[in-house]
């Protein structure tokens, strides 16, 4: 990838993040990268590709982080690594701000892609299962919609102390 293609990825993720993805402009996207807007419909063709763009770099990143649960055959380190993804989206600017656009495109869009989760869903469900929980579908579910929320206070309370909240549900799940 050439570095103005990179310039134009990181400026439109850092601009779609704040702003959000339809009150940004490609020219406002085009000044923040140093290039000109022609360049961004070269290498994209539209706002829309340049989202795509963005969108196909974080999934490799989600990739790692959810083979790395999946693969795990111990029931509680599943359920750790499941609350330590909070700690990947607050570990880089460019993680935060992935993530955060994520997030701002699911309220913009009203839309929930929860066949993403569903590998990380599933590995959940088996921990639960084999450390004996009486409801496993429930307790994976509701886990994940907790994680939702904390990511939410994440992005939009600014002095959210993400430490504690997962340092609490790790108690409460005594991993």
């Amino acid at each position: 990838m050439t570095s103005k293609k990179e310039n134009i990825l990181n400026a439109a993720l850092e601009l779609f993040a704040l702003e959000g993805y339809y009150a940004t402009s490609t020219s406002a996207i085009a000044k923040k990268a140093g290039v000109s807007e022609g360049l961004i419909f070269r290498h994209f063709k539209n706002k829309e590709g340049l989202l795509e763009a963005i969108f196909l770099m974080g999934e490799e990143q989600v990739k790692v982080i959810f083979a790395d649960i999946v693969l795990e055959i111990e029931p509680k380190k599943v359920i750790e690594k499941v609350i330590d993804i909070a700690n990947e989206i607050a570990s880089t600017s460019e993680s935060y701000r992935f993530w955060k656009l994520q997030y701002k495109i699911k309220w913009e869009t009203e839309s929930y892609h929860e066949e993403k989760m569903l590998p990380v869903l599933n590995a959940l469900k088996h921990a639960f299962e084999t450390l004996g929980y009486e409801d496993p579908n429930s307790e994976a579910a509701l886990l994940l919609q907790i994680l939702d929320g904390i990511a939410t206070r994440l992005f939009l309370q600014q002095n959210f102390d993400l430490t504690s909240a997962l340092s609490h549900l790790k108690v409460k799940y005594k991993v």
